[in-house]
């Protein structure tokens, strides 16, 4: 990937995530699933005004993490998967050097990943 977009791309994806309450939000509604969530349910479990949770929730979907979705009067708010997959294959692709075991346990280590196998 040596596309610049992308690298550009990422470099503004972490920009969003490298604020405590934004990296929250975003691990949230990670594991929230493909349902997400309301903006308001997300300001009340991070205990942060409405107002400041709808600037960081803009933050991340300018950056391309989340997606939202107007349903009447609330906004549902769900991570971006692809673009979560695009950010994680952007900061591995040149992990394990052309030995695959050496970033093994990497995958291993993620709670939806199944467990590999151990080496006899």
């Amino acid at each position: 990937m040596d596309d610049p977009g992308i690298q550009t791309w990422a470099v503004d994806a972490l920009g969003a995530l490298a604020h405590e309450t934004r990296l929250a939000v975003f691990r949230m509604l990670v594991k929230a699933g493909p349902d997400g969530m309301v903006a308001g349910a997300i300001a009340e479990q991070q205990s942060v005004p409405p107002s400041t949770m709808s600037h960081h929730l803009a933050t991340l979907e300018r950056a391309g993490l989340v997606q939202s979705e107007r349903e009447s009067r609330l906004i549902h708010y769900r991570a971006d998967y692809p673009a979560m997959r695009r950010l994680l294959t952007f900061l591995l692709e040149d992990c394990c050097q052309g030995t695959p075991e050496m970033c093994g346990d990497l995958v291993a280590g993620l709670g939806c990943a199944p467990a590999l196998p151990e080496k006899a």
